[in-house]
């Protein structure tokens, strides 16, 4: 089983992968740990500040990964912020059956009570460097750019909109019980091949 977590950044992608692994076992791919990885390699010129070019970079890659997978009958959590919103095309529906998908959306009113905690939680998992280019209005932009490509495209979404936690916990549930239904398909087509 993949479990895909996108959202913009400051969302809590990468402490929603902890959860998951904590409570389902499954291992984690960060795409920012991907994305420096190759930027400090020189592997590619771009920066990371490149969103565009880097969703077009690094997402083919990391789609193979999932195949790879997939195909090992192995569970995986994928979270990053460059998750395209047409992730299912290069997906055959073999490989979609076998993929859960969640982005998490902060409301402007979330945003606008909480933005100093968002800040401050930013570093909760992962240390970041300089991040005073995130302002309110930033976030704002794209969080509702996010929740508007949702909508558009029919990708699966979970507004956080007074309780972060409360509110995360209800797409927690949700993946682990796709992912327990999921399992045991899978395990009956492992006994069955």
């Amino acid at each position: 089983m993949i479990i895909l977590i996108a959202g913009c950044s400051h969302t809590g992608k990468t402490f929603l992968a902890q959860r998951l692994l904590e409570r389902l076992g499954y291992p984690y791919l960060s795409m920012d740990h991907l994305k420096m990885g190759l930027i400090r390699s020189g592997m590619t010129n771009l920066t990371p500040a490149d969103d565009e070019g880097l969703v077009s970079y690094l997402w083919p890659m990391v789609r193979e990964i999932i195949k790879t997978a997939i195909e090992n009958r192995q569970n995986l959590i994928v979270e990053g912020c460059y998750i395209p919103f047409d992730w299912k095309e290069g997906f055959g529906p073999e490989y979609q059956k076998e993929i859960l998908y969640g982005c998490l959306i902060m409301t402007s009113t979330y945003i606008r009570s909480h933005f100093k905690d968002i800040l401050s939680y930013a570093g909760i998992i992962e240390q970041r460097m300089d991040d005073s280019y995130w302002t309110m209005q930033r976030l704002l932009k794209e969080n509702g750019r996010y929740l508007e490509q949702c909508r558009k495209s029919g990708c699966p979404y979970t507004l956080i909109n007074d309780d972060y936690i409360r509110n995360t916990d209800a797409l927690v549930s949700r993946l682990e019980a796709e992912a327990g239904a999921c399992g045991t398909n899978m395990e009956h087509r492992r006994k069955n091949t």
